[in-house]
């Protein structure tokens, strides 16, 4: 290394300073800073910070290049890396640490969601994805399918666009607002619940520093549909019995009675494979609910009846109870409940393209829905004297008692059986010719 010429004292020092002829290099010391020098090279000035730390090595720091960094802001530089030197930092260390960091950091923000759109996407993508064969990955059974659906008409055009950070409580409470001003309170509970998820996950990945609609609960913000109370009186199932063949097709018919004599959910029947349903046993896995547990039912005879029914029509050797027209899957679930709701228009016109029977399945009790069939097998099932505990268990409910459910494993086998029972017993006579049937008031074994 080159020995250090005459000190700088002042900033006409270091704007006159030259290289002698025939020298590459020169660094210049300056007074009063002894670990502070000018490097002189070819065309440029830089500062360096030179020091000699305790393995005895001498180190350099560049500090700036003149005259963007001016003689004072040298001195300012260098004392501040004395004192780190004092205190036992080394600066060349602490300077490539930093450099990391640095690096690191902005490495994460480059993979940042810009928008709230690409918030989205990750947390779809990531998150939602559809469970695995045994249920234990979490997951959407759709693969968030739905969800996207609801954020692209509701959400995104609102505010994907803007980033994340930038998310305000007015934002979501508008967009709820408006969902819920067009009489879909039920559709607002559930955006607010993914909104929620969202910028939760958000948050838990660093994506964002604080969850924006922190707090914001359903019941003030979001909505919730009004709860059902519509129930099939028995008259209305003779009814139903009669409107049915000319009303919808076999198929569909058979999931409609299959839907009553179970108490199934209609993505239940619609998603059903052949692989879980033994006709010789009378009994059908439903492998994946609502609870996320596994559910037999016991078929009556009237059910098997229906199950039997369809498998002769599905003989072309479909893997699904209910297989799609159009493609290789099943029945869509919302396919089923447009054909029951198109059939009970009122004065309403038909749909474009759809059935111009507008009141084949009109019923004295006002419109009902595919899931009202579940609610009406419950309320059979209690006129003909079966247990509550029991009709429980028949539909897959969940027992909101904790205790109960930690020590109670009784598996109602037997009980649910004789309850699908007396259920199908009940339905074969209320879809029978006969015009004479009355309640009746049993008690289940």
């Amino acid at each position: 290394m080159l020995p250090l010429a005459q000190p700088i004292k002042t900033d006409l020092h270091v704007k006159n300073a030259r290289l002698p002829d025939g020298v590459n290099e020169r660094y210049l010391p300056v007074s009063g800073h002894e670990n502070l020098c000018l490097r002189l090279r070819a065309g440029r000035k830089d500062w360096y910070f030179r020091y000699r730390p305790s393995n005895g090595t001498v180190k350099k720091l560049v500090l700036g290049r003149y005259p963007g960094t001016s003689l004072k802001e040298a001195c300012a530089l260098a004392t501040a890396e004395r004192e780190k030197l004092e205190r036992g930092i080394d600066p060349q260390e602490e300077r490539k640490r930093l450099e990391i960091e640095e690096k690191a950091q902005k490495a994460i923000n480059e993979s940042l969601p810009k928008t709230v759109r690409e918030l989205f996407d990750l947390w779809r993508q990531i998150d939602l994805k559809p469970r695995t064969e045994n249920g234990k990955r979490k997951g959407r059974k759709d693969g968030g399918v739905e969800t996207r659906r609801k954020f692209e008409k509701d959400v995104l055009p609102e505010i994907g666009d803007i980033p994340p950070q930038s998310v305000r409580r007015a934002h979501v409470i508008g967009i709820l607002d408006k969902v819920k001003e067009r009489g879909a309170p039920r559709i607002a509970g559930i955006l607010l619940t993914d909104l929620r998820q969202m910028f939760a996950w958000g948050v838990e990945r660093e994506y964002l520093e604080n969850d924006p609609i922190a707090g914001m609960t359903r019941a003030k913000h979001g909505g919730m549909a009004n709860e059902r109370e519509r129930v099939l009186t028995e008259s209305e199932i003779r009814q139903l019995a009669k409107a049915l063949p000319t009303a919808l097709w076999e198929s569909q018919q058979r999931a409609v009675w299959v839907m009553l004599a179970t108490g199934c959910r209609v993505g239940e029947i619609t998603g059903a494979r052949w692989e879980h349903v033994n006709l010789e046993a009378g009994t059908w896995l439903l492998p994946e609910t609502k609870n996320g547990k596994a559910h037999t039912v016991s078929l009556s005879r009237f059910a098997l009846d229906q199950f039997e029914a369809l498998h002769v029509r599905t003989s072309d050797g479909s893997v699904w109870v209910l297989p799609a027209r159009h493609h290789s899957g099943h029945v869509c679930p919302k396919s089923l409940a447009k054909q029951v709701a198109d059939r009970q228009r009122g004065n309403n016109a038909p749909m474009a393209r759809r059935s111009p029977q507008i009141n084949a399945l009109a019923l004295p009790g006002g419109k009902w829905t595919p899931h009202d069939l579940r609610r009406t097998a419950a309320t059979v099932m209690a006129s003909l004297g079966v247990r509550p505990d029991v009709i429980e268990k028949c539909l897959n409910h969940a027992d909101d008692n904790r205790v109960r459910r930690i020590y109670n494993r009784h598996a109602y086998e037997a009980e649910t059986a004789e309850a699908w029972r007396l259920l199908g017993e009940r339905l074969e006579l209320l879809t029978s010719a006969a015009e004479n049937v009355v309640p009746l008031r049993g008690r289940a074994a």
